[in-house]
């Protein structure tokens, strides 16, 4: 699925007020791409994002666009899948000859994808994806948020500052999952916990029950888990029918954890979860209330839009879409620059070296500060 984003009237994104299908599909003057999981497991969340993207197009256009012309982003699906994504990917820059894409979501389909690109001399700016292997990927790829050691280091001290000592990890058996569990695990013996059981498990399966029991024996002081999709939606059920609730448990990313989950699986869990905005955000949450009638569904939405005003910014320096100009500019740009979810911060890798993480819990079945 291919949409074409375009500011249609300037007095309509101004007022805030277009409906989606009032922003005319058209063909911009600079195209850029972008993947993301709008159908399948983590849709609610990839259409979070493209409301971020949307913005991002609408404020762009109304300053003027990128060296006098319309931004547009062309949107692929990826379904969550790495193949659907890499069909996405190649189509982006063999047909469409964009020269810069961002996404996707999950570690396992983005880290593929900024390959490709990496390969192909194309810049690739991660929006989500936290694996630590992110910093493998090349040097055409950008991350516009923290990956899992700037995580795990602050929900380890987050974890072991309420009092827990022994702790079971629950986590999707992959670059993300792996990844996450071995940097918690490092950080919290630091502090002089213990990971006293993990459950690395296979995705897609209908039922956990075995794996959970199996976790239970060892009576954790508390579980703690990171997950996403239909995966969350069956261990949050099935954790809550054998009673597991009991205990205590922590969601590192607490929003894409418990993503579409009835209220009563998940009542009282506790975690963190990426900061959606930094000092210069709240105009951000106002306009995207402003033009969808609701706050953003995660935090995602706001990392999305830095990815698009991020790449307008450098192919202004670049003063054209040429890929080794734009890598230039990113070289240039990227590291200092300042979006709705603060400073970048960009090391030498094209990591961010620093994120607002926030300490959450939730209360009748919504997300609120602890």
């Amino acid at each position: 699925m291919t949409v074409h984003f375009r500011q249609a009237l300037l007095a309509s994104a101004l007022l805030g007020g277009a409906l989606f299908g009032a922003i005319r599909p058209a063909q911009a003057d600079v195209t850029v791409g972008a993947i993301l999981p709008l159908t399948g497991v983590s849709a609610t969340i990839g259409e979070d994002m493209r409301r971020g993207i949307e913005l991002a197009v609408e404020q762009v256009n109304a300053h003027g666009g990128v060296n006098g012309q319309k931004l547009a982003v062309m949107i692929e699906d990826s379904a969550g899948s790495p193949v659907t994504a890499l069909d996405a990917v190649r189509k982006l820059t063999q047909v469409n000859n964009v020269p810069l894409v961002a996404g996707e979501f999950s570690s396992s389909v983005t880290i593929p994808v900024g390959q490709y690109l990496v390969k192909n001399q194309r810049v690739h700016i991660n929006i989500t994806s936290s694996s630590t292997d992110m910093r493998n990927v090349g040097k055409y790829s950008y991350s516009v948020i923290g990956l899992a050691d700037l995580a795990t280091r602050f929900s380890a001290k987050d974890v072991y500052g309420m009092g827990y000592r022994k702790v079971a990890f629950v986590a999707p058996n992959g670059a993300y999952g792996q990844s996450m569990f071995d940097q918690f695990n490092k950080d919290f013996q630091a502090l002089g916990g213990k990971v006293v059981a993990k459950m690395l498990y296979t995705g897609g399966q209908s039922s956990y029950r075995r794996e959970l029991s199996q976790l239970s024996r060892v009576k954790p002081d508390a579980y703690v888990y990171t997950t996403y999709g239909q995966d969350a939606v069956v261990l949050n059920r099935e954790s809550y029918e054998l009673g597991l609730n009991k205990m205590p448990w922590y969601g590192m990313y607490l929003t894409m954890s418990t993503a579409n989950t009835p209220a009563e699986y998940i009542e009282g869990r506790v975690g963190m979860e990426v900061a959606g905005t930094g000092d210069q955000g709240q105009g951000y949450i106002d306009r995207f209330k402003q033009r969808y009638g609701t706050a953003p569904q995660s935090a995602y939405s706001s990392y999305a839009y830095d990815s698009i005003t991020l790449a307008a910014a450098a192919i202004n320096k670049a003063g054209s879409t040429d890929p080794a100009a734009l890598q230039a500019a990113m070289q240039s740009i990227a590291p200092h620059f300042d979006g709705v979810t603060g400073p970048l911060n960009l090391g030498t890798d094209n990591q961010r070296q620093t994120q607002p993480y926030k300490k959450v819990k939730i209360v009748n079945g919504i997300q609120e500060l602890r």
